[in-house]
């Protein structure tokens, strides 16, 4: 199954992750989001094209002061926010958990993630987990938690080692 950018053609409305605030957002705020390139939505159909699994993918920047100190001490101080991507969302049908399209779709956007990097500089891949449960899926793949945020960071230095 390939993953690909949201399309009209998806059906999203009977996605259930068991998590209302992921199956909401896939359902109604999705595509709007989209049009007004506030994120990059991708999808993993099945060959019906309904809604597996989804994660999106933004532009951010966390505060200098959030970053673990001996990464700080790495990069000039007129730098305040340095820049990230953001994985905002990642979710997958309670239909199809435990088949490994979670993990599909993490790799994938540290894939995307890093090709990006190439083009515009990137520190890293940021979450903002919503329980310990997602929390400790993103530790798996080297995910670090930033100290007072809540937020969890995987450098392109270890995304790159890792693919």
């Amino acid at each position: 199954m390939k993953i690909q950018l949201l399309e009209k053609k998806h059906d999203k409305a009977s996605f259930d992750s068991e998590t209302p605030l992921l199956d909401n957002y896939i359902s109604k705020q999705a595509s709007q989001d989209v049009k007004k390139h506030l994120t990059a939505v991708y999808v993993l159909p099945d060959q019906t094209d309904k809604v597996i699994g989804y994660y999106t993918l933004s532009s951010s920047s966390i505060p200098r002061q959030d970053m673990p100190e001996d990464l700080i001490k790495k990069f000039p101080p007129n730098y305040t926010a340095l820049p990230v991507v953001l994985l905002g969302r990642l979710a997958v049908d309670k239909a199809n958990k435990g088949n490994g399209y979670g993990s599909h779709l993490l790799v994938d956007a540290m894939e995307r993630t890093l090709e990006l990097s190439i083009q515009l500089g990137i520190l890293a891949l940021i979450v903002d987990p919503l329980d310990q449960k997602a929390a400790d899926f993103y530790k798996k793949y080297g995910f670090i938690t930033l100290p007072g945020t809540g937020k969890m960071f995987i450098s392109i230095e270890t995304i790159r080692k890792s693919l």
